[in-house]
């Protein structure tokens, strides 16, 4: 760690300068939000709010206990009867209040039936004040209002302020007659307007996780095909490699232009990869099922295996032929990998609706080995896209690869897969 000049406190305690300290408090900022808990019962507290806008919070309720002021200057002052029942009331409701409002912002807390009954309790607790005192204490149905709007959802919220606003008003026309429809005003509109606003800090907060989880999402689907996009590429690719190579070494000793044309070879493939690689890199490589079949054919002859390609039909859409061409890939590396073969036929049938590809070799079969990542990811690829992938030993004697795709689905399926 750098550490720049220091100098000593009044007590002798040195305190070191870092030069670095606005980069080392960018960085702290940075990591802030990731280290905060994410999940449903974090309700819309500001203080668990990873966004850079900050939801409504319990201390932003609790200034509303400043309506019930007038009816402790009458205790105070001695103008309530029975100053000490008063004086325990006010205790009481604010205790109440300020335990409803910290535990609505907490969605377990909120939905437990502690705080229900803590809410009924403020109920009859502001009635019974209310129907005492009346005046000033009346100003607490708006802040029964602002309690339960903070704590009930929905359908439940407005039965509830409904019964709470028909006391209100009954109460207060007993002490206040026409002069009380200020009380059962107030008191609707703080229960629904608190409850409409915390909703809505619940479903925006609800939205960003739902944004950060398909963010995550995008990543890890991307990184999916990332790792598919290497396999078929390298895989492919270092196999014709191998095989070129035992070739020509092979056929050095007896025929050097042979084996110079087979080098020749090697160096075109190595050349090719490293332009598909950084194809794959940026996202927009496509498979050409042309290319792939043409390539297949020389990376069979060149292990030794006859290919045989046969094609009918129409020509297939883009989207189509490169699935399709991700599949003669992964198929002719693992039979020349695996098989032992001496044939590998490769038959492609076009339609208007429906596209197929079967791949069979007359070798020793691989159907007694789970399949690959690379068969299992080219699987995923085509069923994103409406279609099949199937292998398994041949009938007789050899492996067998079949896929089968719908045309018209396989633009969309091949850039899900992508």
């Amino acid at each position: 760690m750098e550490r720049g000049s220091g100098m000593r406190g009044k007590r002798g305690i040195v305190w070191e300068r870092r030069p670095d300290w606005q980069a080392r408090m960018a960085e702290w900022r940075a990591a802030e939000p990731s280290a905060k808990p994410h999940g449903p019962d974090r309700g819309c507290d500001g203080d668990h709010d990873p966004g850079p806008t900050r939801g409504p919070r319990a201390f932003t309720l609790l200034p509303w206990l400043l309506l019930g002021m007038g009816a402790v200057s009458n205790v105070i002052h001695g103008e309530t009867p029975n100053p000490w029942v008063g004086a325990l009331g006010l205790l009481t409701f604010n205790s109440l209040y300020i335990t409803l409002v910290f535990r609505a912002f907490h969605k377990r807390a909120r939905e437990a039936a502690g705080t229900r009954w803590c809410l009924v309790v403020l109920g009859l607790v502001t009635c019974a004040l209310a129907l005492a005192y009346g005046d000033n204490w009346l100003l607490f149905f708006p802040l029964l209002g602002l309690a339960t709007g903070a704590v009930l959802r929905g359908r439940e919220l407005g039965r509830a302020m409904v019964g709470i606003t028909a006391l209100a008003a009954a109460i207060s026309a007993l002490h206040e007659g026409w002069d009380a429809i200020g009380i059962v005003y107030g008191t609707l509109l703080s229960g629904m307007v608190t409850g409409a606003i915390l909703a809505l800090a619940e479903t925006v907060a609800e939205l960003r996780e739902t944004r950060q989880e398909l963010a995550r999402t995008a990543v890890d689907q991307e990184r999916l095909r990332f790792s598919r996009d290497l396999h078929d590429l390298l895989g492919h690719t270092l196999s014709v490699i191998v095989v070129k190579s035992e070739a020509a070494r092979r056929i050095a000793p007896r025929d050097m232009a042979a084996a110079l044309e087979q080098v020749r070879d090697i160096e075109s493939v190595g050349r090719q990869a490293l332009t598909e690689i950084r194809e794959a890199v940026t996202g927009y490589r496509e498979a050409s099922l042309a290319a792939e079949l043409d390539r297949a054919r020389g990376a069979l002859t060149a292990a030794g295996i006859e290919p045989v390609v046969r094609q009918s039909g129409p020509p297939l859409p883009p989207q189509a032929a490169a699935l399709l061409g991700w599949v003669v890939r992964e198929a002719v590396t693992n039979a020349i990998r695996h098989s032992g073969a001496a044939t590998c036929e490769i038959e492609v049938r076009g339609g208007a609706e429906r596209a197929s590809l079967v791949i069979t070799d007359d070798g020793g079969g691989v159907g007694s080995t789970p399949p690959g990542s690379g068969l299992t990811g080219l699987t995923e690829r085509l069923a994103a896209a409406g279609g099949t992938l199937t292998s398994g030993p041949a009938s007789g004697r050899g492996f067998r690869v079949t896929a089968e795709l719908p045309v018209e689905a396989a633009e969309e399926g091949n850039e899900g897969g992508r």
